[in-house]
């Protein structure tokens, strides 16, 4: 029995990314998981561009829109 995967650009997978990720937060020091929630936050600014590029792969776009943020602190 083949397995049928449907893709929805239109829907708003970054509330289900930045989810998946909870577990890894949760298992943080205080100060850390405050950083990293934070910076989860950030997402948000890139929501448009993360649900546009998902398919097939929906945390390649979040990974990316985390390394531009870095980008710009660091410049």
């Amino acid at each position: 029995m083949s397995q049928h995967i449907d893709f929805f650009p239109e829907a708003d997978i970054l509330p289900r990314e930045i989810e998946s990720r909870r577990g890894f937060a949760e298992c943080l020091p205080p100060p850390d998981k405050e950083e990293f929630l934070e910076m989860l936050g950030k997402l948000q600014n890139y929501s448009t561009t993360i649900n546009a590029k998902a398919e097939p792969f929906p945390s390649e776009p979040v990974l990316m829109a985390l390394l531009f943020e870095q980008h710009k602190l660091i410049l």
